[in-house]
């Protein structure tokens, strides 16, 4: 901390982190609840091993010294003792591992999920995509929100206070509703990276070029904090994890309005789209728009409406077909006036990558028709 500078609390972490907290954190479900009964139980078991056998190696050296008399004894071995020593362990070992192994199961059981979220980890962030279930077809990056003002640097000391979760939040929250089992699909576009939540009792890697999953079940309405807990680069320590559990209701409302956000984040013209995002819009508008008279197979039909697949237009400029497209020509609408930017260039672009066509200028983006309406 630089000189002048004051000395900042650190408070507890709403759903995260307690100052001082020595045991796992509040469990939420039931998983979490059968791991911590099970960490007390082996602490336990471990603790009575330990007092049994220091207690009787103890109680040996102070009673059965040299300076009392004693002497050590001369039996080579003892059938007895043998027996003991392998069946005692044995008892102990399966003790420990039946309830561990039921538990193990459970944790592997990801069938009848309510909801399945695939969460892929890069470099440093988590981007998530809702995949069934109520929610279905939300997609988000979540970054951390923490300002680097109160991160400092190296040599550079924080210029803020740093808040109460500080390194624990993030710009967009996993939102899931409360009592409903939520599949959670991992992988990684990287290097392998770790989603962690402890008070779901959740840990799962997320590998490249695999795919694993793991599942909860939050029992509680509130805010949840984890972070990746797999060494992954130098800014490991800035990817944290936030689920917020909401009731039904919530949840409903919450869908609604991402859907919403995330369908007017489409259409900004602004956005710079890949070639297959494009292709994959420009399919639907395609098929809702121009299948009628250009067919599905781009041929059109001969004497009244041309043919997209080898047309000059779609092979050439793609100045001269965006502006085609949005004027219209003889029979053919002035697509402006009904489509947005976005579907514009969703469709020629499908066009220019479609069928046999392959044209050298293939991709069109919102910017380019917005530009054109001027």
């Amino acid at each position: 901390m630089a000189a002048g500078l004051p000395t900042w609390a650190v408070v507890d972490s709403q759903g995260g982190p307690a100052v001082r907290e020595l045991n796992l954190q509040p469990p939420v479900t039931q998983i979490a609840e059968q791991i911590y009964s099970i960490h007390n139980l082996m602490l336990g078991i471990c603790l009575a091993i330990f007092v049994a056998v220091f207690g009787v190696m103890f109680y040996s050296i102070l009673k059965h010294r040299k300076s009392l008399g004693h002497k050590p004894a001369t039996f080579h071995e003892s059938i007895a003792v043998e027996i003991a020593w392998t069946v005692v362990p044995f008892l102990i070992v399966i003790g420990m591992a039946l309830p561990a192994t039921k538990t193990v199961v459970a944790m592997k059981d990801t069938s009848n999920a309510d909801i399945t979220i695939k969460v892929t980890g890069m470099q440093w962030k988590w981007a998530y995509d809702y995949l069934k279930g109520e929610g279905e077809g939300i997609s988000f990056l979540s970054t951390l929100s923490t300002p680097r003002t109160q991160v400092g640097a190296p040599g550079v000391a924080p210029t803020e206070p740093r808040g109460d979760n500080y390194l624990l939040e993030v710009d967009n929250e996993v939102v899931v509703p409360v009592n409903k089992k939520v599949r959670m699909i991992t992988t990684a576009n990287d290097v392998i990276h770790s989603w962690t939540i402890p008070a779901f009792g959740v840990k799962q890697d997320a590998i490249p070029g695999f795919v694993r999953d793991t599942w909860f079940k939050a029992e509680k309405i509130g805010v949840y904090r984890g972070q990746c807990v797999e060494l992954c680069g130098k800014e490991h320590a800035f990817m944290p994890i936030v689920v917020n559990v909401v009731s039904d209701a919530d949840y409903k409302q919450w869908v609604d309005s991402k859907k919403k956000e995330m369908a007017a984040k489409a259409d900004d013209p602004a956005k710079v789209w890949t070639v297959d995002e494009l292709k994959q819009r420009g399919e639907k508008v395609y098929a809702a728009n121009c299948v009628a008279c250009h067919q599905a197979n781009g041929k059109g039909v001969p004497g009244a409406f041309p043919a997209l697949d080898g047309s000059a237009v779609v092979a050439g400029a793609k100045a001269a077909q965006i502006a085609l497209v949005m004027n219209g020509k003889g029979g053919m609408p002035a697509w402006k006036a009904t489509l947005s930017d976005t579907e514009i260039a969703a469709a020629i672009t499908y066009t220019r990558n479609n069928w046999s066509n392959k044209a050298a200028e293939n991709i069109v983006q919102p910017a380019e028709v917005l530009a054109a309406r001027k």
